[in-house]
């Protein structure tokens, strides 16, 4: 695997807001984040209120709580591991030590696409319109590409995860703005509590199709908060 810092990427400044993280661009305008405008025009809110009131407030916040400290350890393990740091040596907490088992099966099954890194948690931002940090940009099966890592609970469907395609044509399209690229494929990687990992691939022609409702959703959250 190489790296190659052939990019130079810019530092976010964030700021939050009413309606949610926001990053300052070059005009010190702030600007949405790509999650910000995604879960802001989800149609799943309903779906995510309604679990909220059937297992209680305090254990949703646990849960999800959970969530985000299990995927933020196994992000911060894979991202030393392609730098080439020590990256095995978290607490031995459970949560932690699930981290540390997910992230083994990253290693061990989900990087080995990766032929070449231009870039790890890299700020992408178009001014006016929105910001956010990409977890990987590079060549996966030597083949440009925006990568994310996920963590789950469960194996997901591919209809259940739109969103993250979204998120990722956000980036790679921000990314070809800024530097000139042609990013055309989106990976998912994505390995669950079961330790299962799945590969989930957007290749050019889905890529034109996800972008378009991408713009949408952007045009939508603009209308919605009169951004």
């Amino acid at each position: 695997m190489i790296i190659n810092d052939k990019f130079k990427y810019p530092i976010l400044e964030r700021v939050d807001t009413d309606i949610g993280r926001h990053y300052l661009d070059s005009n010190n305008k702030p600007v949405p984040s790509v999650t910000t405008v995604l879960s802001g025009t989800s149609k799943s809110k309903d779906g995510l209120i309604q679990w909220r009131n059937r297992v209680g407030e305090e254990e949703a916040e646990r849960i999800i709580k959970q969530s985000t400290d299990i995927g933020t350890a196994v992000h911060e393990a894979i991202e030393n591991y392609l730098n080439g740091d020590s990256w095995d040596n978290l607490e031995e907490t459970h949560d932690q030590l699930l981290a540390q088992k997910i992230s083994k099966k990253f290693v061990n099954d989900g990087l080995k696409g990766i032929t070449e890194i231009w870039g790890l948690e890299v700020g992408l931002l178009l001014d006016n319109l929105y910001a956010g940090t990409a977890d990987c940009v590079g060549l996966y099966q030597d083949i440009p590409t925006l990568i994310d890592f996920k963590t789950a609970k469960k194996i997901k469907k591919r209809e259940w995860i739109e969103d993250y395609f979204l998120q990722g044509c956000a980036y790679a399209n921000a990314h070809n703005v800024m530097f000139g690229t042609n990013i055309e494929q989106i990976v998912i990687l994505m390995v669950d509590r079961d330790e299962i990992f799945q590969e989930f691939i957007v290749r050019p022609t889905e890529f034109n199709f996800l972008t378009r409702k991408w713009k949408n959703r952007l045009l939508e959250f603009d209308k919605k908060y009169n951004v």
